[in-house]
């Protein structure tokens, strides 16, 4: 069935069916609904390729989201579901790709054949060739996300750095004077994550701030890890009493490393961080947190995209999101442990990693 036989059922040209169709220009009421309804009794769908080149338009938007490891952690998960979502309710489809950098084939695939008409970039490193192979080409993309010098782009962002500090200045008003940073994986910080590097920096700001004896770990995306984190951070320091993260996959690991080594949370030990709200309340007890707003960042990112993509011209926007730490019950006054009283000199363990540019 195609626009041809339409015409012809309907006693219309070829053309009037097209304009019905498209609304490019007027038709009468009359002779739409004619047309309609011949569309109606044959089940007619106009077919998504040939409307693309027809109008130039495809409807659907790419969203560029690489693995961060050898899988998408739930945060990322709940990343995508509300990008779909939001793109669905301006009748936008998503195409996802995950591509790392601009050589990528995928990449190349999604711009070279104009699969999308803009683009949504997640995973932000400070220095991305994506963003810059974007601007370039100016093609319509919008990152969640930012990179190191973020001035005049489109993006959504998390301020990650606002928020470590939060939650460290959170644990030293509770009297907490050793704590610990876990981030995300080593391999991810030296690939220049934004949001490992920028919590980075609030961690150790914060702690200079408050004069705290500090370690900072890197730790990969899984709970194994987390426990294997957790049990390294008590071997170095164990009069350590509290810990801040960005590391949500990690957190069910660190949980059961402080079971393993009896530490009561939060009697004997304080755990906080920027994790996801749906995440956070899945441990016990539920986690005192900065929660990542996912839906509402989606949602926002693909708002500025539609804009962009309605409004070529259009001056380039941002949105930046400090969410309050939401108090649940993984935090307490510091607690008396038995390491307490050994030296006050710095723990010897624990890796001091450079802080972004």
């Amino acid at each position: 069935m195609n626009i041809g036989e339409i015409a012809k059922r309907a006693g219309v040209s070829r053309s009037t069916v097209s304009y019905a169709l498209s609304g490019k220009r007027p038709v009468s009421d009359d002779t739409r609904e004619k047309v309609q309804r011949v569309i109606d009794e044959l089940g007619y769908r106009p077919n998504a390729s040939a409307r693309a080149l027809a109008n130039g338009r495809t409807s659907t938007i790419g969203l560029v989201f690489p693995p961060a490891g050898n899988h998408y952690t739930g945060m990322q998960l709940d990343f995508i579901g509300s990008v779909v979502e939001a793109a669905a309710a301006y009748d936008y489809d998503v195409l996802l790709s995950p591509s790392g950098v601009d050589s990528d084939r995928s990449f190349q695939r999604l711009l070279g054949e104009r699969r999308v008409d803009g683009a949504i970039l997640m995973e932000i490193r400070l220095q991305d060739d994506r963003i810059d192979h974007l601007t370039a080409v100016d093609f319509p993309s919008v990152a969640i996300g930012r990179t190191a010098h973020p001035e005049g782009g489109w993006w959504v962002g998390l301020d990650h750095t606002a928020l470590v500090e939060a939650c460290v200045h959170h644990l030293a008003d509770l009297g907490h004077r050793r704590i610990a940073f876990v981030n995300r994986s080593e391999q991810l910080l030296r690939a220049g994550y934004e949001s490992a590097h920028r919590g980075l920096d609030g961690f150790a700001k914060a702690a200079a701030e408050r004069g705290l004896t500090v370690q900072t770990y890197c730790c990969g995306d899984d709970a194994t890890s987390g426990q294997a984190c957790l049990e390294r951070i008590l071997h170095d320091d164990p009069a350590t009493t509290g810990l801040v993260t960005l590391n949500e996959a990690a957190l069910g690991g660190l949980y059961r490393g402080l079971a393993e080594a009896g530490r009561h949370v939060p009697r004997d030990f304080s755990v906080t961080g920027v994790v996801a709200s749906r995440w956070a309340e899945t441990v016990t007890p539920q986690l005192t947190a900065a929660d990542v707003p996912a839906e509402q960042m989606g949602r926002l990112a693909v708002d500025l995209l539609v804009e962009r993509l309605g409004h070529p011209g259009a001056v380039a926007r941002h949105h930046l999101l400090r969410p309050p730490i939401s108090l649940r019950a993984s935090t307490g006054p510091a607690g008396t442990t038995p390491a307490e009283t050994t030296s006050d000199a710095p723990p010897p363990g624990g890796a001091d990693l450079p802080h972004a540019p």
